[in-house]
């Protein structure tokens, strides 16, 4: 499980290069916490258990922040 979370940061890290790249400078620094965050666990050696609860707060709070951005912040664009 700890070579999954090393995994994960590796794909946010190719994101955060895009996103650096592509001149979205706050998602890069979004995407390159997650990278930290994700290689950090990667090397605690921690246990299986202790892995899918920290995997499982990750992806309550992503859920809490994104309905909270798509409900509040997002501004709905009609193209025509």
């Amino acid at each position: 499980m700890a070579r999954m979370f090393r995994v994960m940061s590796f794909w946010t890290a190719i994101f955060t290069a895009m996103f650096y790249a592509g001149g979205m400078m706050p998602m890069a620094m979004l995407f390159l916490a997650q990278t930290v965050f994700f290689l950090g666990i990667g090397y605690l050696n921690l246990s299986e258990r202790l892995y899918m609860y920290v995997f499982g707060a990750y992806l309550t709070l992503f859920m809490i922040g994104f309905t909270y951005y798509t409900t509040f912040l997002l501004e709905p664009s009609f193209a025509h």
